[in-house]
């Protein structure tokens, strides 16, 4: 086979990209992880995990340690740098995979390539961004202890994020959209028994103010009602965008969230060319699911490989 020939390309080092490498590394497949810049994906700035099987707590950090540790148990190889094309074809591959400075070929792909936080739409918020307006508790929650900070959002990840910040902060407002909190019953529990955190429902933010840093917040009801809220920091927590902008080129079907649409084998509409994890348009968006998604992935990509009638999606059949 050729050096850069593999059975498996994987797009995406997060834990969904390293579980379905760890699955295809025990099946034998030649496999190979494009794991970005940062491996780990966006669960390492996850607090506390509480959720994966057999392991009571762990940090997001710790548990994608764990698992890409456990992938690489297998022969399996990895590279940084992030991926700006596949196409279909290539001199003996299926599909080719370009990075800024090389590319790959393989006979099947997965796309594990994760979502982004959604940025506020609040005027002002851009501006501001990184300046009091921010997206990961975890990364600057420390910088605001003592002070008194805002969470924007209604669901899981807001009232995770809420609890974090009360370790820091002197009071937390979380500011949900909607008439309640969304959130899983033992965090809105949590939530809710935080004497440091106050929530607020039924407001939207419209305007996020400050000239060097955030000052306040202009927050409107549904009857129209306006306030102002004064804080330091604002951390935004109102649901994420796939990255599945790639995916697009190569004709991968999305839904109109642009999220991967995959059937229960995992895979996309073009054959050979797999999805999992917050990428698709599976409901829910767990790390445990997302490695789920990623182990069937890893397992009909061998099938599609080791199969006696195996064809490339563009009809030339390869060896």
């Amino acid at each position: 086979m050729h050096a850069n020939l593999y059975d498996l390309i994987i797009i995406g080092g997060g834990i969904c990209g390293f579980s379905a490498a760890m699955y295809a590394g025990r099946l034998g497949l030649k496999t190979l992880v494009l794991e970005g810049k940062i491996p780990g994906g966006t669960i390492i700035t996850t607090d506390i995990v509480e959720n994966w099987p057999g392991i009571k707590r762990i940090s997001g950090e710790d548990l994608a340690l764990q698992v890409i540790e456990h992938a690489k148990e297998y022969e399996i190889e990895t590279r940084d740098g992030w991926v700006s094309k596949v196409r279909l074809g290539g001199e003996e591959g299926c599909f080719t995979v370009i990075t800024e400075d090389d590319s790959f070929e393989g006979r099947t792909i997965i796309f594990a390539t994760g979502a982004e936080h959604r940025k506020h739409p609040a005027k002002g918020a851009k501006k501001l961004e990184n300046r009091g307006i921010h997206y990961c508790a975890l990364c600057d929650g420390p910088l605001y202890t003592g002070r008194e900070i805002a969470v924007i959002g209604g669901g899981d990840s807001a009232a995770k994020e809420a609890i974090l910040l009360s370790k820091y902060a002197s009071r937390v407002h979380l500011l949900v959209k909607g008439e309640m909190l969304r959130a899983e019953p033992v965090n809105s529990k949590r939530v809710y028994d935080n004497k440091k955190i106050s929530v607020h429902t039924g407001v939207s933010v419209a305007q996020a103010r400050g000239e060097r840093k955030l000052e306040s917040l202009v927050l409107e009801t549904k009857s129209g009602e306006v306030e102002e809220l004064t804080v330091d920091a604002a951390f935004v927590a109102i649901g994420i965008i796939p990255r599945s902008e790639v995916a697009v080129s190569l004709g991968v079907t999305v839904n109109r969230r642009k999220e991967i649409v995959i059937d229960r084998a995992s895979q996309t509409n073009i054959p050979g060319v797999f999805a999992c994890g917050d990428v698709t348009d599976t409901r829910f968006k767990q790390a445990i699911t997302g490695a789920g998604e990623a182990v069937t992935a890893a397992y009909w990509a061998y099938t599609h490989v080791t199969s006696g009638d195996f064809v490339c999606p563009h009809g030339e059949e390869k060896p």
